[in-house]
């Protein structure tokens, strides 16, 4: 092999996993956009729990369900 091969072979070494790694970056950057998205439904979710806990909690005073009984009694 002569010199210009050999960096000839590995120019083409050097594209080819930068291709690949082209190829795994966009791969990654969708799953990240992705849990973007889920965390914000979840943020959105919570925010709703906690307002509806806040108004249940306004509403009157917490119950004890230790303290109401069963309905067969």
């Amino acid at each position: 092999m002569t010199l210009p091969d050999t960096i000839d072979k590995r120019l083409t070494d050097l594209e080819i996993k930068a291709s690949f790694t082209e190829d795994l970056v966009d791969s990654l950057n969708q799953v990240i956009v992705r849990q973007q998205q889920d965390i914000e439904k979840l943020q959105h979710r919570l925010g709703v729990l906690i307002e509806q806990v806040e108004s249940s909690s306004a509403s009157g005073p917490a119950r004890n369900l230790l303290d109401e009984l069963p309905p067969h009694y």
